[in-house]
């Protein structure tokens, strides 16, 4: 807190400021619900089975573009 009196920035009150006082020592506090809070989007199964399926299938090409490009350094020694 701003000269260590109690009111928080601006005289607005206590906890109102960004943990840099004596209490708060520089950390954050933000009970680890992180940048969204504590909303989480419900999926159905269907959509994550959907979501799970694209997923698989990008990872399969990059995989297969990883193998071919292993095939082209192979074959230029």
């Amino acid at each position: 807190m701003p000269r260590f009196n109690g009111t928080g920035p601006f005289g607005s009150g206590p906890g109102t400021g960004r943990g840099m006082g004596p209490c708060g020592a520089g950390r954050a506090r933000g009970y680890g619900r992180g940048f969204y809070g504590s909303y989480q989007p419900r999926v159905t199964r269907k959509e994550e089975t959907e979501m799970l399926t694209d997923e698989a299938e990008d990872i399969e090409e990059e995989l297969k573009a990883i193998k071919e490009r292993l095939a082209e350094l192979r074959t230029k020694k």
